[in-house]
């Protein structure tokens, strides 16, 4: 059977070929032509293996989403039998119930489409929150929830000092605890309140910061405001050095700036999303669930 063929959407070219570099597949684009009144014309290569790959992560995902409907189905009919996406970041998954009658379940719609379309899917810390697993809302398509903690630690590692981590809120606890043990690094884990969308209340933890490095770790960054919130009170604590580390770096409008003017000296994200603070790489994450789990089991379906 050919080998896999990588379809790059036009913003992530770049990450798809270190993820050829790591798998050794080939990479073509998805072409997508714009319309006056904003409609996709979406074009995937006309000759394609039985395996094809996807590789789009879902930041910005209205447009996104549709446009990857559009280039699975006709890789569909152009007879591609097994489809994956890598989406290094998913959207959606925040909403995972309704709060009050009438609200849509993001979560659950979206995980249905991309289950209904894709055979497998590969993603880096999905922001769950009552799910246990991706397929408990993305079936039947086999998932693969992949934990950036590694490359966390390997960062981790080549520092002298030893700096305490720490989680903005409860979510994140499952993150830090995992790095910290991994690391013997001390821990802690602040308390926050959801005031509205841009609006947070936090506690510190009942630990000292003073005269030491703080490292805030977190799954998602989107408008700053909790890690803005939680790096005054750190400095106001004595912390002397305060720096974060983000697997996904959404950073919408001016977060970026937010962040540095709240006395955080130091982001570092992943590449999930491209963005200037990417310091860390998820090729050779991805590619090893790409060449082992899912190139398997698309062996093993011919």
């Amino acid at each position: 059977m050919p080998p896999p063929l990588i379809l790059a959407f036009p913003a992530y070219r770049i990450l798809a070929d270190r993820l050829a570099a790591e798998t050794g597949y080939r990479v073509s684009p998805v072409a997508i032509h714009y319309f006056p009144d904003e409609e996709s014309l979406v074009c995937v290569p006309p000759e394609l293996p039985e395996h094809v790959i996807f590789f789009c992560s879902l930041d910005h995902p209205n447009r996104k989403l549709v446009e990857l409907g559009f280039a699975a189905a006709t890789a569909r009919e152009l007879g591609a039998r097994h489809l994956t996406l890598v989406a290094p970041y998913l959207c959606y998954m925040r909403q995972d119930k309704a709060f009050q009658e009438g609200q849509a379940i993001s979560q659950r719609i979206v995980g249905n489409w991309l289950g209904d379309w894709f055979d497998n899917i590969i993603t880096v810390d999905a922001h769950l929150h009552r799910i246990r697993s991706l397929s408990d809302v993305m079936s039947p398509a086999r998932t693969f929830n992949l934990s950036a903690a590694q490359l966390w630690l390997n960062l981790l590692r080549q520092r002298s000092d030893q700096p305490i981590l720490m989680g903005p809120d409860q979510e994140s606890r499952q993150w830090v605890k995992k790095i910290a043990e991994a690391t013997g690094l001390d821990y802690a884990v602040a308390h926050k309140q959801r005031l509205g969308d841009r609006t947070v209340q936090i506690k510190l933890p009942e630990m000292s910061v003073a005269d030491r490095t703080v490292i805030l770790v977190d799954d998602v960054v989107s408008s700053g405001q909790t890690l803005a919130v939680i790096a005054v009170l750190l400095k106001d604590a004595g912390a002397t050095h305060i720096e974060c580390l983000v697997t996904h770096a959404l950073f919408m409008n001016s977060a970026e700036q937010l962040l540095n003017d709240s006395g955080i000296k130091q982001i570092i994200s992943s590449d999930s999303i491209p963005h200037s603070s990417n310091g860390v790489y998820l090729a050779s994450l991805l590619a090893k669930t790409l060449t082992r789990d899912i190139g398997e089991y698309s062996s093993a379906g011919e």
